[in-house]
């Protein structure tokens, strides 16, 4: 009898999570059952719902079937959860997060937000739910169920978030102390600085140059009269999907999506496009805050008043190899920002936006804008961060718009260094509007681009004024793949969806412009007891009948830019002597010879496209197959970037960011798209489209975009349910 009560106790517990479950599991189908996915023959997904939040419940779950893995790890790293499923090394990573992201304050904006806003993260939150319940096969490494709240943790879909410019070595060296009390005393007991250099992350000149390429057309400059968007992001492989998402509520969005986002990052609706690049803007200020202790207690001096430091303990848990741990740290913020470091006898913390909420209201709703104003109505929340903006509509207007959130500031201050905390002149004085940022707007010349580069190009001749701005709107300067666009798009009166692909893909390199024609002076003019004027006398022939364009059968180009790789970049080509050019180009060459055999080695033998796993770290082999790409490093003026180098077990070079995403769009009575994903659009090397668009991706050779229904027939790979 025992046993038979016991085996009853038992099973009831058993039974009672799930009967627990079978509501909410019942309200999932439901809702699934008025949701259509069409899997298009390169399994993109189209989603079909009724109503806004319908068509977020699809999408989520379809992103979920091409790839949980980079889901997860995105939530994990938005909330600082990596160490959880890592291990101690992400502490610091994960601390660094925690002092933005709130887990409190989040659940606390997520009860604050618009219902309509309410829905959508409910109906995410659902969907990724509901792929878990129906996919038991598959194991969450932490993320084992989501919560609402969550979505407004990455609420904006750069890669490399404001956040990840505060160093996490200085955080390590100011938190990693056990006692702070300790810290706090060594602290004060050193002599001041005469000047604080500013710790945040900088982008390293040698390493790929990351961000973007966007150009919108204006009608004029169109064979059919209808205005031309290019959307090209550069970032790391597979870091978006791309996808379709539709519902009676208006919402009909196409483009790359940032995993486990539920919005259209860049992309275009039936009547506008958006693409985003990374502006130069310095919109991310430190600040050195005076500390005073007293009675246990810490203050900071903020004119004539000693304000209290607001303090919170923060648990960071990570995995070990017998279970799970954790730290524990008191974290440290002013009304400037969280305390990031020290510097002296100053504390130091750092502004940059913190509007999760707002961001995500903006994120979504510039998805449905229809025209130019609908869209400049968005940018009015002033969320959309370092970002700058191409944007192009049906109605025939063309704009770039510069970066959406520029603190005022006192221009009398260098912010490029912390400043004074203490002083209330340093602070920021609300943001800049609209109408104060670097925009060009319908421009005469017919059209705009950003690559990276600043704005006082973006429109040729009708480019805004460096001088009309304070110099923080813009910290970065020309680059050669704005020297490129300019170059494609000077003159040309006869755009049409072809013809701006061709530009997007032109193969001049526009880095080697004046460096080529120096090198080849230098070896004119070298004496001939030079022993390497006669050595090189090859290699110098050949790019001097170079015309400065890659293809995969180019042995100049390859010469090239393993002569910019010894040289350490274009800078430090352009600073050095002859000698120097020589000496660059002869490792060059005996490089090439190391690696290939001869140094006369097409580009596209040593340049290739690869994917062997669904890893987000890749792995390559120079024994498996893999495709020559022709195009190259945007740091040489590659509009098409292609950032690969050699690895460890590898003489090929290998790309893992540059072109992810690349569709032109046309807005006419309808609108019109080509596009191509790197490599594929799933994640598991058992699907059909974890490679196939490898070749069209590498050949520039865009396909048509399903965009309307009907666009649909004949394509259609399968037609389901969520669930189903």
């Amino acid at each position: 009898m025992r046993k038979l009560v016991l085996f009853l106790l038992v099973t009831c517990i058993a039974c009672a999570p799930q009967a627990a479950l079978d509501p909410e599991v019942a309200a999932w189908e439901a809702r699934a059952e008025g949701i259509t996915i069409i899997r298009d023959d390169w399994g993109v997904p189209h989603i079909y719902g009724e109503t806004d939040a319908d068509a977020v419940f699809g999408m989520i779950y379809a992103q979920a079937e091409d790839d949980f893995n980079r889901i997860e790890v995105n939530f994990l790293n938005s909330q600082g959860r990596l160490a959880e499923a890592e291990g101690e090394a992400e502490i610091w990573r994960d601390l660094r997060m925690k002092l933005f992201i709130d887990p409190a304050d989040m659940q606390a904006q997520y009860v604050a937000s618009p219902q309509w806003l309410k829905d959508l993260m409910d109906a995410w939150a659902d969907g990724l739910n509901y792929y878990l319940h129906m996919h038991p096969e598959v194991t969450p490494r932490v993320l084992t169920r989501f919560e609402p709240w969550m979505a407004l943790t990455f609420s904006e879909g750069s890669i490399g978030g404001d956040i990840e410019r505060v160093n996490l070595r200085e955080l390590e060296v100011f938190y990693g102390e056990e006692d702070a009390e300790l810290r706090v005393a060594e602290t004060f007991g050193s002599e001041p600085a005469l000047v604080a250099a500013s710790s945040l992350n900088e982008p390293d000149p040698y390493e790929e140059p990351t961000g973007s390429n966007g150009i919108a057309i204006a009608p004029a400059n169109t064979e059919n009269g209808h205005a031309l968007l290019l959307i090209n992001p550069h970032t790391s492989f597979f870091f978006r999907e791309e996808l379709h998402m539709v519902s009676e509520e208006g919402l009909n969005a196409y483009g790359a999506v940032t995993w486990g986002q539920f919005f259209v990052y860049q992309g275009f609706n039936e009547n506008a496009g958006w693409m985003h690049t990374s502006s130069g803007v310095d919109n991310i200020d430190e600040f050195l805050e005076t500390i005073v202790e007293r009675d246990g207690a810490f203050y900071y001096l903020y004119g004539d008043e000693e304000r209290p430091v607001t303090t919170r303990q923060v648990t960071v848990p990570y995995k070990t190899d017998t279970g799970m741990a954790e730290r524990e740290f008191t974290v440290y913020r002013t009304h400037h920002g969280p305390v990031v470091r020290s510097v002296d006898d100053k504390w130091v913390s750092v502004a940059l936006m913190e509007e999760p909420m707002n961001a995500l209201i903006q994120s979504y709703s510039r998805t449905k804008a229809q025209n130019y104003d609908e869209y400049v109505q968005t940018m009015r929340a002033h969320t959309n961060s370092s970002n700058a903006t191409l944007f192009a509509d049906s109605e025939g207007n063309i704009a770039y718009f510069h970066s959406n959130f520029i603190p005022v500031r006192d221009t009398s201050f260098d912010y490029l260094r912390p400043v004074d905390g203490s002083d209330p002149a340093t602070d920021w004085q609300g943001v800049h509007t609209f109408e104060e940022t670097p925009n060009a707007v319908n421009p005469s010349v017919g059209w705009v681009m950003n690559t990276n580069n600043w704005p006082f190009s973006a429109a040729g001749p009708d480019s805004p004024n460096r001088d009309d701005f304070p110099v923080y709107v813009e910290r970065g300067g020309e680059n050669a793949r704005g020297l490129h666009a300019i170059r494609v798009l000077e003159g040309r009166t006869d755009f049409t969806v072809d013809s701006l692909v061709d530009a997007a893909y032109d193969s001049y390199l526009t880095g080697f412009e004046d460096l080529i024609p120096a090198l080849l002076q230098a070896h004119d003019q070298a004496p001939a007891s030079n022993p390497l004027k006669e050595q090189l006398a090859e290699q110098i022939d050949i790019l001097r009948e170079w015309d400065l364009r890659f293809s995969v059968e180019s042995i100049p180009t390859s010469l090239a830019i393993f002569w910019g790789q010894e040289m350490r970049g274009q800078g430090a080509m352009l600073r050095a002597t002859p000698e120097e050019l020589f000496e660059g180009l002869a490792a060059a060459s005996a490089k090439l010879e190391a690696d290939f055999g001869t140094w006369r080695t097409p580009w596209g033998d040593i340049n290739r496209f690869q994917r062997l796993t669904g890893d987000i770290v890749q792995q390559f082999d120079d024994d498996a197959p893999s495709t020559p790409v022709a195009f190259a490093s945007g740091r040489w003026g590659s509009l098409a970037s292609f950032g690969a180098r050699a690895y460890p077990q590898t003489k090929k070079w290998y790309g893992t960011s540059g072109n992810s995403f690349v569709a032109v769009v046309e807005f006419g009575d309808q609108v019109r798209a080509r596009a191509v994903t790197a490599g594929g659009l799933n994640s598991d090397p058992s699907s059909p489209h974890f490679n196939d668009q490898a070749e069209r991706y590498a050949t520039g050779d865009l396909r048509d975009v399903y965009f309307y229904r009907s666009d649909l027939e004949g394509h259609i790979e399968w037609e389901y349910r969520p669930g189903r």
